[in-house]
């Protein structure tokens, strides 16, 4: 494991520090920048207590808390007797919200990007057709990727919009951009609504390699028809997401 360097890295945050800023935030945020930079890998134990008492001249309680507000923030997770270990990164996404993966994660300060497998125009089959109201064997385009998160795989999304949609697309970085913010920014749409459909299933080979995962392990699949404000279909995706990359949230009245 790369040991954390206190003096550096405590002098420049100390450097920042806001006035009476307590100790376990600038300790939290060094351990914090090295997490989201990939210096930290998932999976890897962090410095102890004992380890970040010396390094940063604290008390256990200090440490402790620093510790603690990790994990508050889904960064880490604790192993009684083990000590703490960096966590996948996570998107928590609220079903009441209509978020790309994008938005759902940017409080968390996490990064995402996404592998385009193909980008191109296809035939829409009778379910894809219907979804975005077009005859069956209507051209479509279709996007296929891989989405990450702080450079962890987390899902495949296979895409489908109608033409003179799918064509402006093209010319936009698909990489570094969630989709709903280039409909919406960059074409002019207004979103309103999208309708989901979420079931459990088995990852297959293919989709265990693309996700690094193991064939048969259980992920989601998730069916989302997205709607423009006027009621038109614009968007039409089957997403295929590790089950320990998502956690959805919604409230629901008793009647």
């Amino acid at each position: 494991m790369k040991a954390v360097s206190p003096r550096s890295d405590l002098k420049g945050r100390a450097q920042a520090r806001q006035p009476g800023e307590p100790l376990y935030r600038v300790i939290k945020a060094v351990l914090k920048e090295r997490i989201l930079s990939g210096e930290y890998t998932v999976g890897q134990r962090l410095p102890s207590e004992n380890q970040l008492m010396r390094i940063f001249n604290v008390s256990r309680v200090t440490a402790r808390q620093a510790l603690h507000q990790l994990q508050k923030e889904r960064l880490v997770v604790s192993h009684q007797g083990k000590g703490y270990f960096v966590a996948r990164a996570k998107a928590v996404q609220d079903l009441s919200r209509l978020q790309g993966l994008g938005e759902s994660v940017a409080d968390r300060g996490f990064s995402t990007h996404s592998k385009v497998l193909d980008f191109e125009e296809v035939d829409a089959d009778e379910r894809v057709a219907a979804a975005l109201e077009l005859e069956p064997g209507s051209r479509v385009c279709c996007l296929k990727r891989v989405r990450h998160i702080n450079g962890q795989p987390v899902s495949h999304d296979i895409s489908f919009f109608p033409l003179d949609i799918g064509r402006r697309l093209k010319e936009f970085d698909l990489v570094q951009n969630d989709v709903f913010v280039l409909l919406e920014e960059s074409l002019g749409f207004e979103l309103g609504v999208a309708d989901l459909k979420i079931e459990a299933n088995l990852a297959d080979a293919s989709l265990a390699q693309m996700l690094e995962m193991e064939t048969g392990t259980p992920l989601l699949r998730i069916e989302r028809l997205t709607l423009d404000e006027s009621g038109r279909p614009v968007d039409f995706e089957y997403l295929h997401g590790r089950g320990d990359a998502y956690q959805f949230r919604i409230r629901v009245p008793r009647w």
